[in-house]
């Protein structure tokens, strides 16, 4: 089996410009989760997988009122963590701590922390319900903790019954689908870890466990995004045997050319809980 390379889809600038289209597509589920972690202006939250700090930026707005709060943002990437002490420089009176650190192996970056937060990295994880569980016993009683997960499964179905009932066009979709999803399992991490995390945090003792799913609307962003994902893993998927890089060249000219009104390929969870 394939060794564990940690964050599988890249950690350029281009991949923090990706992680740019990725936050407008998340703009709406973000929002939800800060109103419902109640962050305060004192607060100390600590965000896992920062990278170069798109997310992190809407943190620092809802601790901006006082000057107080601090953002621990942890991750494993010194580039990215660059990338997000430049973006957040001036971004309020809330202070951002960038740690570098792997997000298994929970350390002292947690002690005092009021909220926990992570979008779109618990799926990077190997084996995240571990870390959810230790994450538990290592902050404090009362710790509000928030999540963003990706679901890359749940919607197939849909896709699947349309393209067999008259829609061969969604194809590249379908594709695209397998491909992340083949990726992800040859790495041993989770195409769908959003679709049992709640049920995770209940096991782990977690209170107040709030789940919700939201699919994402296949439009012009997130069709770029799809380009962008293949851009960056072309030689990974290749090495792997899941498509050849005129395979990846094809599949990009298929879904350039798609037309809408299109399905919903994936979706995330918004789960919040108290520790």
């Amino acid at each position: 089996m394939p060794e564990v390379n940690g964050y599988i889809l890249g950690q350029s600038e281009r991949a923090a410009r990706r992680l740019a289209i990725q936050d407008a597509t998340f703009t709406a589920v973000s929002e939800k989760l800060l109103d419902e972690l109640v962050l305060r202006p004192n607060d100390r939250v600590v965000e896992l997988g920062c990278g170069a700090g798109s997310f992190s930026r809407r943190v620092l707005r809802r601790l901006g009122v006082g000057e107080g709060g601090v953002l621990v943002g942890v991750d494993a990437t010194a580039g990215l963590l660059d990338q997000a002490r430049a973006a957040l420089a001036g971004a309020g009176p809330a202070r951002f701590e960038p740690v570098q650190a792997d997000l298994s192996e929970l350390s002292s970056w947690l002690d005092g922390a009021d909220v926990v937060v992570a979008r779109t990295e618990l799926h990077h994880v190997p084996m995240a319900e571990f870390v959810l569980g230790q994450l538990r016993a290592r902050v404090r009683p009362g710790t509000r903790v928030g999540f963003i997960e990706p679901d890359f499964r749940t919607q197939l179905g849909r896709l699947a019954y349309l393209e067999a009932t008259g829609r061969p066009e969604l194809a590249p979709f379908q594709v695209w689908a397998i491909a992340i999803n083949t990726l992800y399992q040859a790495n041993r991490i989770s195409p769908d870890v959003g679709a049992s995390l709640a049920r995770t945090l209940e096991t782990a003792g977690y209170q107040n466990v709030r789940s919700e799913f939201t699919p994402c609307p296949s439009d012009e962003l997130t069709i770029e995004n799809k380009l962008m994902f293949y851009d960056e893993i072309r030689d990974r998927l290749a090495e792997l045997g899941i498509l050849s890089a005129e395979q990846v060249t094809e599949q990009q000219r298929l879904l350039r050319e798609l037309k809408g009104p299109l399905p919903a390929v994936w979706g995330s969870y918004r789960i919040t809980a108290v520790s």
